[in-house]
């Protein structure tokens, strides 16, 4: 081989450069790109304007929109956005929000023991061990699934908002994380350095116990200090389900003279008001959020030959919690999962899903910003290359992952009973999208998504035995499955 096949050759670069401005299409596309940059420069218009947010099947009862603002929760806030619907179904009212500031704190604590923990476990191991890299690199870090959330309800409950409101380092987690991970990050090295001496696991353990005190004094600082008790006062409808003894009803205002339609519809919604005092964080998700945070199954859709149908993973070194629900998900086809998402909605409950949102996204466009479609954006005709890749390859290739969650509320079927386009709400606040949602195409969803959690009564019953039955297979967190599945963020 010569020299010069190694590089890359001047003369052959200098030809291409004099070439490319001799033809229209390639003058069009660099002026509109400099100019506007890309997506705004790929848009297709005439695509673009056949998507509308109009939907066949649709969850009857939707929330006001939430906002994670610039922190990594998407995965927490769409597992509370999912949940919070069966929460305003028993209330018999049309929004609530939880804290997830609340769950923020017990998530960084329980992250702060787990890296700790791994550290013990790798403690054998040196010091630029992947192993001992990756913890220490993404153990403390804002991104999680969804099993992580339903830990986090099922060990510390859940508060509504104003019990434990957002603040600076919830909504800009940035300056937090930075202090949280150099504290946790030098405490894992005292822990190995102790272990090097000679100490026990057991006199590691205490030490990692007075460590997750700093840990707490850190979060407390950043987050307020959770509430122990909060008082549950909320003006909900008729239909309120709750202990009839907590209720209490709304003395009517006076009508004004003029009976208008708007003091009607005041006074149809809101006729009592439930006040349950002193109650703790679990027993609020036990009484006023009745969905079982065990009851869902974690359906995934990577294709690919050393990736089988089927097949159960489990991502090592990347529970969150210590003794709750590890990350397992089920590998089937994209149909399968999809179904499953359908059912759910025909039963009018929301579902938590995953995909690789900045993928073909139009999100600075102000027109249609909303759009996730593989038509809206010719992105192969702005460059005039073949960018076009498939699913399996995309994951082998690594350039696909599921990078954020948000939560389906609606579905559009074709007439064999396959998804046309999805409804997403998103977390990123109303002014986001269209009103904050998304419109979704379906084969956007099929390349770029494949991941839904679902509960078990819409899974089918032998995909069911499959994820109750099926062995699970432990892999690394840098294998190509673990990095597909991203941490949502």
């Amino acid at each position: 081989m010569s020299r010069d096949s190694l590089s890359v050759d001047t003369e052959w670069a200098k030809e291409r450069n004099a070439a490319f401005g001799k033809e229209r299409a390639n003058r069009v596309a660099r002026n509109a790109v400099t100019s506007a940059d890309v997506m705004a420069a790929a848009r297709d218009t005439t695509k673009m304007r056949t998507y509308s947010d109009t939907f066949g099947v649709t969850v009857p009862k939707t929330a006001e929109v939430t906002n994670q603002r610039q922190s990594g929760r998407c995965w927490f806030f769409s597992a509370m956005n999912a949940l919070r619907h069966d929460t305003m179904t028993f209330l018999d009212v049309d929004t609530i929000e939880f804290s997830q500031a609340f769950g923020m704190f017990y998530d960084k604590l329980e992250k702060a023991n787990s890296t700790l923990e791994y550290v013990i476990r790798t403690a054998d191991l040196p010091d630029d061990a992947r192993e001992v890299c990756y913890v220490l690199d993404y153990g403390m870090g804002d991104g999680g699934y969804y099993s992580f959330a339903m830990n986090v309800v099922r060990k510390w409950g859940i508060v509504p908002k104003y019990a434990m409101p957002e603040t600076a380092c919830s909504r800009n987690s940035s300056q937090m994380n930075a202090q949280l991970e150099r504290l946790v990050r030098k405490h894992a090295f005292t822990l190995r350095r102790m272990h090097a001496d000679g100490a026990s696991e057991a006199e590691l353990r205490a030490a990692k116990q007075d460590m997750l005190a700093d840990v707490h004094q850190l979060l407390a600082t950043c987050l307020g200090e959770p509430p122990v008790t909060f008082d549950f006062v909320m003006k909900v409808g008729k239909g309120c389900k709750a202990d009839a003894a907590k209720l209490s009803p709304i003395e009517p205002a006076p009508k004004p003279a003029s009976d208008d339609a708007q003091g009607e519809k005041d006074d149809s919604r809101a006729s009592q008001v439930i006040r349950d005092l002193g109650i703790t964080p679990l027993q609020f998700a036990e009484r006023y959020v009745p969905v079982d945070p065990e009851d869902y199954v974690a359906l995934v859709s990577m294709p690919g030959e050393s990736r089988p149908y089927g097949h159960a993973y489990h991502l090592t070194l990347t529970d969150s919690v210590q003794g709750g629900t590890p990350i397992r998900v089920l590998n089937v086809e994209p149909q399968v999962l999809e179904q499953a998402a359908i059912a759910s909605l025909k039963a009018g409950v929301p579902c938590a899903m995953s995909c690789d949102v900045m993928q073909e996204f139009p999100r600075s466009i102000e027109d249609f910003k909303y759009v996730l479609s593989l038509d809206g954006e010719d992105l192969n005709g702005l460059f005039g290359v073949d960018l076009s890749m498939t699913r399996a390859d995309m994951i082998d290739a690594r350039e696909t992952s599921l990078t954020h969650a948000m939560c389906f509320q609606g579905v559009e079927l074709d007439a064999d009973g396959r998804p046309k386009a999805w409804r997403i709400e998103n977390s990123w606040g109303k002014d986001q999208g269209k009103d904050g949602y998304l419109v979704m195409s379906a084969d956007w969803f099929r390349l770029y998504g494949g991941e839904v959690d679902v509960r078990r009564e819409f899974v089918p019953a032998d995909v069911l035995r499959l994820w109750d039955e099926a062995p699970v297979e432990d892999v690394a967190p840098w294998s190509n499955i673990c990095h597909a599945l991203g941490t949502r963020d």
